[in-house]
């Protein structure tokens, strides 16, 4: 029998953050994950060595610190159906997981719509299990449309930034 991944766990714990269930219990011959809403979870690898994790009192709602911060609007046009024009490159998600414009609640956004970015610049970050990770650019020209909603799901291949190249 296969283990379970990093990437199925993360896939996993989206699944359960866009259902009405408040945990999942899953298990596997001897390896045991249990995965809650409200950031509780354990596991076992066997030999009934488990390890449980103290959550805080679950809480109404995703993740409120993060959705407490004004999302700085998002272009109203174009819009990701569209496309990239002519000279124009989508940022895309490298993976699934909740997407931030902002690196924490009332700070200013990594990028707006006329910012310069090189391959390097950071254009937001996205929550996987409670794991930051930097989305940089990866193209360097001028931003030209948010197409991502700040403290929403975002799926693997989905356009978050519209950039023009060069410009």
């Amino acid at each position: 029998m296969s283990r379970l991944t990093g990437k199925d766990i993360a896939e996993i714990a989206a699944l359960l953050d866009e259902s009405h269930f408040r945990s999942l219990d899953l298990q596997m011959g001897e390896f045991r994950l249990r995965i809650r809403r409200d950031g509780g979870g354990g596991w076992s690898g066997g030999d009934d060595e488990e390890i449980e994790d103290e959550a805080p009192p679950a809480r109404s709602g995703r993740a409120p610190s993060r959705n407490a911060a004004p999302a700085p609007a998002p272009a109203p046009a174009p819009s990701a159906s569209s496309g990239p024009g002519a000279g124009e490159v989508d940022v895309v998600a490298p993976l699934l997981g909740n997407f931030y414009l902002t690196p924490r609640p009332g700070e200013p956004p990594f990028v707006q719509l006329g910012d310069s970015v090189s391959e390097d610049t950071t254009i937001a970050i996205i929550e996987v299990m409670k794991l930051m990770n930097p989305i940089r650019a990866g193209v360097s020209g001028t931003v030209t449309a948010i197409l991502a909603e700040n403290g929403k799901p975002v799926e693997e291949g989905q356009p978050l930034v519209r950039v023009k190249v060069g410009g």
